[in-house]
């Protein structure tokens, strides 16, 4: 269930971007896009055609295996984009990878680095204040004490984060994840436009945009 609507927003939210990637590609140019955090499997199982006119790069921090043609996997860190030079990508994509930097440094070093490489962007990250976590999808886990969390993480299976094997492994995975507001983001890309996608009414994610045609 927990899947399924994940993806039933994913989805929803990538007809969005995949409208605003058809605009840039009105011009009959070659999109040369920079997936931070990415994998081959999701942009296939978006349907997106690659076509000849579509080059994407995914970047993590291990080197992957890919598949198919348009495709190429590179490692590095989404904090300092080290070697790739300024503009060098016609758009900067990221979905829920700005959350797991541990700290708001880091956030607003990869949000600048993104600013940096891409002539666009679409970065997507979810809403700290949707009431629940939606890592652990447990209700106001953000808010509760550290103390709770790393006991709750150490002792529990909870949504996609599995009983951690050890208190250090669950402190770790605690502290990886900074959730942002909707001021903290907007605020590290300034200029840019928002989505915002609503679940009940209320706030469950943003993505920051900024389209150059």
């Amino acid at each position: 269930m927990k899947a399924t609507i994940s993806n039933y927003f994913r989805a929803k939210r990538f007809v969005f971007f995949k409208a605003l990637l058809e605009d840039m590609m009105q011009s009959g140019k070659k999109i040369k896009i920079l997936d931070i955090g990415g994998t081959e499997d999701y942009w296939i199982n978006q349907g997106l055609d690659l076509g000849e006119n579509i080059e994407i790069v995914l970047l993590n921090l291990y080197k992957t295996d890919v598949k198919t043609p348009g495709f190429t996997s590179i490692k590095g860190d989404a904090t300092n984009l080290e070697g790739i030079a300024d503009k060098s990508f016609d758009l900067v994509y990221s979905n829920s990878v700005i959350e797991h930097l541990f700290t708001l440094e880091q956030q607003e070093k990869m949000a600048k680095e993104t600013r940096r490489v891409g002539k666009s962007y679409f970065i997507q990250t979810p809403n700290k204040y949707f009431p629940i976590e939606p890592h652990w999808v447990f209700p106001f886990f953000q808010f509760l004490p550290f103390r709770v969390q790393v006991f709750l993480t150490q002792h529990f299976n909870l949504g996609h984060i599995p009983k951690a094997e050890n208190k250090e492994r669950a402190i770790s995975l605690v502290k990886e994840v900074r959730l942002l507001s909707k001021k903290e983001f907007v605020g590290m890309f300034k200029g840019s436009q928002l989505f915002t996608e609503k679940f009940l009414g209320l706030n469950k994610s943003f993505a920051v945009y900024q389209i150059e045609k």
